[in-house]
């Protein structure tokens, strides 16, 4: 299908119709020992790092999650689980939130992926613009597509419902089948995401060293 890139070297500040976010935590994290979701770094879960990123992104935010609904009830979102059988991976939370959702933009960010950037659903917005037709778009880092970030319209879910209902699982396999805009970022440390504790104890090194890099600017302008 047809796909347009689009880079991005400021923050835009560009007009856009109200969004509605999903955080994706409905998998199982059988490599990390649970919900990711709710894994530590820094004394916060995850999530809580996700939604610092994207709260003010959004008019709406939802949390995919299943079998451990009542644990991410503490947010303060609404927490939605997938409507297909047997947990068949994103795409089924991506369903979800496409049939609930209030607005008919979509986002879907995932759990594990704690250092978003702040204007990330501007660029995921940006880049669907540059399609006349184009139905979604996706992230874009250090030239491998970011398939579980990314922004669609809502009258994509009949060809989503087809997809599921074929079989179908892989979230870059669905994408191919889309009019779809691309966002190029250029930061890869703000899209590391985290499978196992090794990637925990790595994200938790990069917290520490934004952490004093921040303290170490607060000083110099204290002075």
């Amino acid at each position: 299908m047809r796909t347009s890139q689009v880079k991005f070297e400021t923050l835009l500040e560009a007009t856009q119709p109200a969004i509605t976010i999903v955080i994706l935590a409905g998998g199982l994290g059988t490599r990390i020992g649970g919900a990711k979701g709710l894994q530590p770094l820094r004394g916060r879960k995850l999530i809580d790092w996700v939604l610092d990123s994207v709260s003010r992104q959004s008019e709406e935010i939802l949390i995919n999650a299943n079998g451990v609904h009542d644990d991410y009830l503490c947010f303060g979102y609404p927490v939605i689980a997938d409507q297909a059988p047997n947990w068949p991976g994103p795409l089924a939370g991506l369903q979800s939130a496409l049939r609930l959702a209030r607005h008919d933009w979509v986002a879907s960010v995932p759990c594990d992926t704690p250092f978003l950037p702040d204007d990330l659903i501007a660029r995921l917005y940006k880049a669907v613009t540059t399609i006349p037709t184009a139905e979604a778009s996706v992230a874009v880092v250090a030239g491998k597509r970011q398939p579980t970030i990314a922004l669609y319209h809502k009258n994509v879910l009949p060809k989503l419902d087809a997809y599921l209902n074929s079989g179908g699982r892989k979230v870059n396999s669905w994408l191919e089948t889309l009019h779809l805009g691309e966002a190029v970022l250029d930061d890869a440390i703000a899209f590391t995401n985290i499978n196992t504790l090794g990637d925990l104890a790595y994200a938790n090194q990069i917290a520490v060293s934004a952490h004093t890099k921040d303290a170490t600017e607060a000083l110099k302008i204290k002075k």
